[in-house]
């Protein structure tokens, strides 16, 4: 049944959705069904807890997002446009996986700016996730004062029912859970369907279960598709246990709001086709041409870039604090973010 009014926030949702149809629709290639399913948590994560800068994707105290079910990356590539970031306009969505467009099949951080690692094969993007936590955990050990923070950030993933049946997110989420890794929060996208199907054809270990063995907190959100108040809730409530990583399961349908489709393994690798483009424009009450976004949309989400520039601000002039106190440690910190080795590097090798 069609919407015949629609919050802000709602279009906020579809907005995303329909980028990611119009994309896959116009590539004849691709997968439309995680970013319809994983739009709410998405926006959630994006507009109410993510600390980032559009117009500097490098500013060194980010947040880390990293989309593990990396086949799902128009969910990726459309916040990336929505919130600013000049690495993704609207022509480059059109251009999705054309030959030497930044808007590539699955996400690649050589690519496109605001792409932490490269996603794709199932499991990688977790491992890598793990990586990144630990090394903000090490990072705030090293250069952290009692009278000074300057290393202070979450690595959010979101992650599929393909990435938990692989062995490398065991492994490596078994590691976090021994870490401790506070900072990782992975919300897994809970649709119970892979490319092959159903997930009960060839996956029914409890999930849940299986990360509180490793030593996690876990949530799980049921109304996935919808209740975007639980979703908050639950990552407010991640946020609040330092000692253990949080895993929460969102509930979703994968490709929600499409009448024929939704729940079904023809959503999850191919474009919709156009009768059913119309049929889920219908249902989700969405009224705007392909590609178009509306103005109070944009203007939204676009608020991102004001709010990113005064967070790296007033952490910039925390780091001028810190250099003042610790300046040989400042300049250790600068050493390490720029990649260079120390000078006496040559020296420590055997001869």
């Amino acid at each position: 049944m069609a919407v015949a009014t629609q919050s802000l926030t709602e279009l906020c949702i579809n907005s995303i959705r329909f980028l990611a149809i119009d994309a896959v629709e116009k590539a004849k290639s691709g997968h439309p069904g995680l970013p319809m399913g994983a739009a709410p948590m998405a926006f959630v994560l994006w507009d109410q807890f993510m600390r980032f800068n559009p117009k500097n994707p490098k500013w060194v105290d980010r947040d880390r997002f990293v989309l593990s079910a990396g086949h799902g990356c128009m969910l990726q590539y459309a916040l990336l446009h929505l919130t600013g970031y000049d690495s993704v306009s609207i022509d480059d969505i059109k251009q999705f996986r054309q030959w030497e467009s930044r808007t590539p099949g699955h996400p690649e951080n050589f690519e496109t700016a605001g792409v932490e690692v490269t996603t794709g094969p199932l499991g990688q993007g977790i491992a890598n996730a793990v990586g990144l936590a630990m090394a903000e955990a090490h990072l705030a050990a090293k250069f952290n004062k009692p009278d000074a923070t300057i290393v202070d950030h979450y690595t959010y993933v979101i992650l599929g029912d393909g990435c938990n049946m692989e062995g490398i997110s065991g492994e490596a989420c078994s590691l976090a859970g021994h870490q401790g890794l506070g900072k990782l929060i992975a919300l897994y996208d809970d649709n119970h369907i892979s490319i092959d199907g159903s997930t009960d054809i060839a996956f029914t270990e409890d999930v849940s279960k299986r990360f509180e063995a490793y030593g996690w907190h876990v949530l799980h959100v049921p109304e996935g598709n919808t209740n975007l108040e639980a979703i908050a809730d639950a990552i407010a409530e991640a946020k609040s246990v330092t000692d253990k990583p949080s895993m929460i399961k969102v509930t979703t349908t994968i490709g929600y709001g499409s009448p024929n489709k939704a729940n079904t393994a023809d959503v999850h690798g191919a474009a919709l086709g156009t009768a059913e483009i119309e049929a889920t424009r219908k249902q989700l009450g969405w009224e705007h041409e392909p590609f178009v976004i509306p103005d109070d949309v944009l203007g939204h989400f676009r608020q991102a870039i004001d709010r990113g520039a005064n967070l790296e601000t007033e952490w910039n002039q925390k780091f001028e604090e810190y250099k003042a106190k610790y300046p040989d440690d400042a300049a250790e910190f600068d050493r390490l973010m720029a990649g260079r080795l120390p000078d006496n590097w040559a020296d420590c090798l055997p001869t």
